[in-house]
């Protein structure tokens, strides 16, 4: 039996709990949703110390919570799956009181945060952060749950204008959708590694519903419908070339993403899934802010 994590020693626990180095995944993009917001009030992409902290403070905060919450929805589940019965609480390393404990306080910050930056932010939070949490349970009854969890990343860069605007624009509209489409499509990819194990426990994903071949195709046109509305986004808020430069870039490397995993070679799931989607992001990110310093 595995000792129960407590004080100082429990924090990388929680870290890997709630898988925080993949935080880098959506907060690019709200980065990018913080700066053309800003951009479009204030004449320049940095909206300040002020609202630059409680932004990263809600983004990470709001997701913390969701990852705990689905950690705590899926504790029996992952028990039961040889690939995450070595997680915190089906491992005994944390108990249920120290998650749930978590959770809670993950909650107060985001709300926290929320407030600090501006009333709309504030009043929209419970939305952004239930939508969030719902995810956990969507693959209980739909395979379409990959794009609920592309909804609870994409709320991210339109939260972030919103936070550093107090308002909302169709001109970030894109880039959520963007964010949902390819969550989503990568998404669909790491469902493949569970396909027999939903099957068995009656758990709902695309590759578990229309087969692995068909989920394929569907990943493949979510990173494509992905790469078009992030074009738009870029029309929309008049990107200049470098943006755009930005994301052939990334489209570059979802193609490679999607060219590493076969219906038949699942191999090099974990690759496609982890390492090539924070590049993907972070590409987008770093293009996005040369384009509005140079």
């Amino acid at each position: 039996m595995a000792t129960v994590a407590r004080g100082f020693s429990a924090l990388r626990v929680y870290l890997e709990m709630i898988k925080f180095e993949h935080s880098i995944f959506a907060l690019p993009f709200a980065m990018i949703g913080m700066m053309w917001g800003s951009l479009s009030v204030r004449h320049t992409a940095w909206p300040g110390w002020w609202d630059f902290a409680w932004i990263v403070v809600a983004m990470v905060s709001c997701r913390s919570a969701a990852m705990a919450y689905n950690r705590i929805a899926d504790r029996d589940i992952d028990s039961q799956n040889p690939r995450t019965k070595s997680r915190a609480l089906p491992a005994g390393l944390l108990r249920l009181s120290q998650a749930t404990f978590f959770f809670f306080v993950s909650c107060a910050v985001f709300f926290l945060a929320a407030g600090m930056l501006n009333r709309l932010t504030l009043e929209l939070s419970p939305l952004a952060l239930g939508v969030t949490l719902f995810y956990s349970v969507t693959k209980r009854f739909t395979p379409l749950c990959h794009f609920i969890l592309g909804l609870s990343l994409g709320i991210a860069p339109s939260a972030a204008w919103i936070g550093s605007t107090g308002r909302l624009d169709w001109a970030i509209v894109p880039v959520t959708f963007a964010v949902l489409c390819w969550t989503a499509g990568f998404d669909i990819i790491y469902a493949l590694q569970d396909v027999a194990f939903d099957k068995e426990h009656h758990l709902r994903s695309l590759p578990e519903t229309i087969g692995v071949p068909r989920a394929l195709l569907v990943s493949r046109i979510c990173h494509l419908l992905a790469v078009a509305l992030l074009v738009l986004a870029g029309r929309m808020v008049g990107a200049g070339p470098i943006f755009y430069g930005g994301v052939v870039f990334a489209a570059g490397l979802l193609a490679y993403e999607q060219s590493l995993v076969k219906p038949t070679d699942l191999s090099k799931v974990n690759l496609a899934f982890f390492t090539l989607n924070g590049f993907v992001s972070m590409a987008v990110f770093v293009f996005a802010l040369i384009d509005l310093i140079k």
